[in-house]
């Protein structure tokens, strides 16, 4: 959070319809501002989202403790859904320090929560190349492999978190097979991959960074990807969408990127706002 930007940004207009924050860590938020005054607690946070019509939540983990969270608080609250795996870094850290035992057994309690039906998704898992090294690189792959095994099997929609890795991240898709639903989270690919993923079917899901000055070809992609491909999400509390970029991200702050998308699109923002939710739930299925 900056320092020239102390506290929460304010609360923006409601968006004319609802939709979904497609990837969220309400955990995260929770953990580094306890007890302080930015803190909203999960039902305030939801709350908050709701008065400006970001009706629905998908929490998202990251290792074992997190996903856990994240199914205990989609049983706990309708309006969330939760995804469920080991983050690339996380999956690297565990295979180089652990080695290949311990990150099977963490992908094995990941699997343990997929019988839920609150549990819709196996992520955020797939591939960093921005903070892994060389080493952990294999145990990256290995876990990708292994979770989008899981989302097929259990029927989950596949959340995949790509840092300067696009063309592994696709090749091992295509290599493994891809679940009937995936969805790349942030997605920072060109124009080029946005139409790999249309022609897979694959769906994008856009955060803060589309509203970055220096973001145009991400705009470009957007630009690019059918309608129906669509989706939007905070990735809360981090990539704050301008004007508010440096301080504490949320849900409630969705209409800002939701804006940003529909006038690079050449869309209305009641247009979008139709198209994203229900991308939303052929995505994630309805809730």
């Amino acid at each position: 959070m900056s320092k020239s930007n102390p506290g929460r940004p304010p609360i923006p207009s409601s968006l004319p319809s609802p939709v979904v924050d497609s990837h969220c860590h309400l955990d995260v938020v929770d953990r580094h501002l306890r007890g302080s005054e930015e803190a909203l607690g999960v039902a305030t946070a939801l709350q908050r989202a709701a008065s400006v019509n970001v009706t629905r939540v998908v929490q998202v983990g990251c290792d074992v403790v997190s996903s856990q969270w994240a199914a205990s608080v989609a049983d706990e609250h309708e309006s969330v859904i939760a995804a469920v795996a080991l983050h690339p870094n996380d999956a690297a850290r565990l295979g180089v320090e652990e080695g290949l035992p311990a990150l099977a057994e963490a992908i094995e309690q990941i699997e343990g929560l997929l019988n839920s039906s609150r549990v819709r998704a196996v992520g955020e898992t797939g591939l960093d190349y921005f903070r892994t090294t060389e080493e952990g690189r294999p145990a990256q792959q290995e876990s990708f492999r292994q979770h989008i095994e899981l989302a097929k099997t259990y029927d989950k929609t596949l959340v995949i978190h790509d840092r300067d890795s696009h063309e592994d991240v696709i090749r091992i898709l295509l290599e493994q097979g891809a679940p009937d639903r995936v969805v790349f989270h942030c997605f920072s690919g060109d124009e080029q991959m946005a139409l790999t993923c249309a022609a897979n079917d694959w769906y994008c899901s856009f955060a803060g960074v589309v509203t970055f000055p220096s973001a145009q070809p991400l705009r470009a992609a957007l630009g690019a990807l059918p309608r129906q491909l669509v989706l939007v999400e905070t990735d809360a509390p981090y990539l704050t969408p301008v004007p508010h970029r440096g301080r504490v991200n949320a849900s409630y702050l969705i209409p800002h990127t939701v804006e940003v998308m529909a006038a690079t699109r050449g869309e209305t923002v009641d247009s979008l706002c139709e198209a994203l939710w229900h991308n939303s739930m052929r995505a994630f299925g309805d809730w």
